[in-house]
Formats: C-alpha cells, structure tokens, sequence
C-alpha cells in the first residue's frame, strides 16, 4: 500500500511537471475590480488601449507572462479601479456630448465615469474618444432633452413636462433646484431622445467628416427650420448654410502641414424662439499620406518672400470669400481632356524642397500632364473671380462656386475668361501652359475650401455636401 503512495505520489509530481507553467487558471475567488471579457480578435494591446491603461499594468494585474496567453472568452481584471465591480466595455464618445451629458446616457455619476477613463478634466473627452462604461444588460429609460430657461421655476418646468421637481433633480443627478443652471439641457421623463446629449432638443444630431491633414471636413447639423448656427474651428470661421431637409451644413478644409492632433471645434446658434446655445469639444485630425517629390530646381525669384507673400494674399483673399448660393450639383468634373486622366505630373500635398532646402514647402494642387495649347475646362459651374497673370502661379484663373468653395487653374499660356464671367461645367476657359514656377508645361489644379487647399481627387470623385 506504501508502495502504491509513493509510486503515485511520483507519477503526479512527474505529470505536473509536464503541464506548461503558463496555463490560464480559471478564477476562483471575485476579481478586485471591474473586468472585460475578452473578444474575438483582441489583443492584450488593444485592450490596455481601449482602457487607457499599460499593456505591462494590464499583465500584471492578471499574472500574464506572455501577451499571446488570452483566449476569447477570458475575464481579466482592469487595473486602477478598485472599488468598482462589473463587466466593462467602451462605447465610442460623439460630438456633442459632455461628462454630465454621458452619465445621464449611462446612468453612471460623473465621479465614477471620471475614475473608470482616468479623467483629469472633463475636456478630455474629445469627439471619438473610447469611453470606458459599465456594461448594463438592462439599461434604464435616459428620457427626452429638455432646457432649462431662466424666466422658469422648477416647479414650472416639471409641470410643463409632466413630471414633478424630485424628480427632474434624482434624474438629472442634482442635489437641489440652485444646481440647475439657465441654458442647461438636461433630461425629463419621455421618449429616449438619443440626440447629442449637451444640445438642446432642437438640434437631432451633429456629424462630423473629412477630420484628416488635406482633406474637405463637413460638419453637418440636423435640426429644426429656422435656425441661425455659427461656429469656428483651426483658426477658420465656419458658415452654415440651410438646405431643403433641414439640415445646416459647413464645408472647411483641412491644412495639409496641420499638425496632427486635437483642435477645438466651437458650434453656437440660437433656435426659433430666441434660445441660445453655445458648446465646444475637441475634435481629432489625423495625418494624411503623402509623397516627397524630387527635390526641385526654380528661378530664386518665384521664392522670394517679396514676391510670394503679396501674391498669396491676393489668392488667400480671393478664396476666403464666401457666397451664399450654391452653384454647383454633384461632383466635379475633370478639368483636362480624359486621355490625362491618370496622369500626374506630381500629386496633392506631396512635401518639396526647391532649391536645396530642407522639405518645409507642400503641393497645394494636382499637376496634370499637358502640352503646351492643351484645353482647360471648368470643373464645375461657378463665377470668375481672378484671371491674370501671377509670379508663381503663372497665368491663372479662379472660379467661385459657391459656399466658400473654389477652384484654381495656373501656368496656362491662355486665359479664355475674365472676371465676372459665368461659366458652365465643362466649358473651355483656358490653355495648358509652361508659365511661372514650372520644370515644364502642366496644369495645376487646385480646390480650395474656406481659404485652405484641399486634394482635388476628393471632388472629383464624391460628391458634397
């Protein structure tokens, strides 16, 4: 019987010692803090990344020994939330929305989102940012927008929505009536309004599209007729404009040399009636892909800032300017013959270097390939704004098509328009040429949105707003 002990005792030991050391063991006793499950197609980085955590604390926290070792399925422990139990997951921030605007969404107080995404400030929470949340497997009713104005009680408010002041303060996360803030939206029993949470009920939804270096941004609000909206973002006025759906739509490029990164976006208006609203959040761009042309070799002048500066803010002048009417429908179409199509002499937003120096300087425009003569056409219907001759952008013409769009055609040997002339989609305006700052003869095209260059493949394959 010893006999057996032993032999059994050592045929134990010697499996154990088989089985590899970094097997997962199921969790015996309750995580110390909330945890995710892990999906398919996670990684241990994109989990410390979702929860704005190290992926080393986030090993750590679990006895990890190799990044590789999760399974779909799995619970691991998020480190720096003790205290807090549940299941988390993200939900990804939109603009319009504030700290108090997403606890009401998601019934959590503004303390609690706060610790469970590390928040320092409020203003961290940038239009899609990953927003750390309890997972509710049955969420709460959030109920329907409503503002607090200043000629109102609380008493009048809760009565005028049916409710009672208790509680409009328990779902609004109040302590007492003097919390309440005129101009403040916050949320009453009704219908859930998922509408950006910190506009008021006037306003349906805010989209927002085109946030990349070079590219055509489009800011669009839903809402109801009547409304006067502004705003301002990287340095640029924005300018709504209505149309037949109710929508107020702004178009504004993007800087190709923008640093990538957060900027504020600031939208205020005020709805029929007289109500005012005012907000601002941050808002992500991200970096383009562009080439590095072959450094270039160009008569000094055409680079002196002498020249360039005077002549840049007549183009800048010219291009900031904004009409009222839309002149153009769908996209825009090629401004040479088809055979050119493909061909380009040098892309949008490629960085150069002229003359030896280093590469500070970017193509503002698309370089299509062309003879001396070869035809030029309007890429869409629009009024002449510029057509002369320039230093560095050769002869040139400028054509504003409305809502502080343009477009821009240099180095031509022919001007064909003059200003004040309207032209249709298409129409001949001018020829292929080999003047100003050129290696040789080319058309630059060029589509500038609010003042600021944008890559013209956008127009001519989509279609905006």
């Amino acid at each position: 019987m010893n006999n057996f002990r032993v032999r059994s005792l050592s045929l134990f030991l010697f499996v154990s010692l088989l089985l590899p050391s970094g097997i997962v063991k199921a969790q015996t006793t309750t995580p110390s803090g909330p945890v995710y499950i892990v999906q398919e197609g996670d990684s241990l980085w994109d989990i410390a990344y979702r929860f704005h955590v190290s992926q080393q604390d986030l090993a750590n926290a679990n006895g990890i020994q190799n990044a590789n070792q999760i399974s779909v399925g799995q619970q691991l422990v998020i480190p720096g939330l003790e205290g807090i139990q549940g299941v988390l997951t993200t939900e990804q921030v939109s603009f319009g929305e504030s700290l108090h605007s997403l606890s009401l969404r998601y019934h959590l107080s503004e303390d609690i989102l706060a610790r469970l995404n590390h928040l320092t400030s409020p203003n961290e929470l940038y239009a899609g940012y990953s927003l750390v949340i309890l997972q509710d497997d049955t969420p709460s009713p959030i109920g329907k927008r409503i503002t607090f104005n200043a000629d109102q009680s609380l008493l009048e408010l809760s009565i005028l929505n049916g409710t009672d002041p208790w509680t409009i303060l328990t779902n609004n996360q109040l302590n007492n009536s003097s919390a309440l803030i005129p101009g403040n939206v916050i949320r009453a029993p009704g219908e859930d309004d998922l509408g950006p949470g910190a506009f008021p009920p006037g306003i349906t939804s805010v989209g927002i599209t085109g946030l990349t270096q070079g590219r055509t941004s489009q800011i669009q609000i839903d809402g109801v007729p009547g409304a006067s909206i502004q705003g301002s973002m990287m340095d640029h006025s924005l300018n709504f404009f209505p149309d037949p759906a109710n929508r107020y739509i702004a178009l504004q490029g993007v800087h190709a040399m923008a640093e990538p990164g957060l900027y504020t976006l600031v939208i205020t208006g005020t709805l029929p009636g007289g109500s005012g609203f005012n907000f601002t959040q941050d808002v992500l761009v991200s970096a383009g892909d562009f080439l590095y042309d072959i450094p270039l070799n160009v008569d000094p002048a055409t680079l002196d800032p002498a020249t360039t500066g005077p002549e840049n803010e007549i183009w800048n002048n010219l291009s900031s300017q904004v009409s009222l009417e839309k002149l153009w429908q769908g996209v825009f179409s090629l401004p040479v013959e088809p055979v050119f199509a493909v061909c380009y002499a040098s892309r949008f937003g490629s960085r150069r270097s002229y003359n030896g120096s280093d590469y500070s300087y970017y193509h503002t425009g698309l370089d299509y390939c062309g003879q001396v003569g070869d035809p030029i056409y309007a890429a869409a219907p629009g009024v002449v704004v510029f057509a002369g001759p320039l230093t560095v952008r050769g002869n040139a013409t400028m054509i504003d098509h409305g809502l502080g769009v343009f477009t821009g055609y240099m180095h031509q040997s022919d001007l064909l328009v003059k200003v004040g002339d309207r032209v249709e989609q298409g129409q001949l305006i001018g020829r292929v040429g080999n003047t100003g700052r050129v290696e040789g003869p080319h058309l630059h095209f060029e589509v500038l949105v609010g003042g600021v260059p944008v890559n013209p493949l956008d127009w001519l394959t989509q279609e905006f707003p």
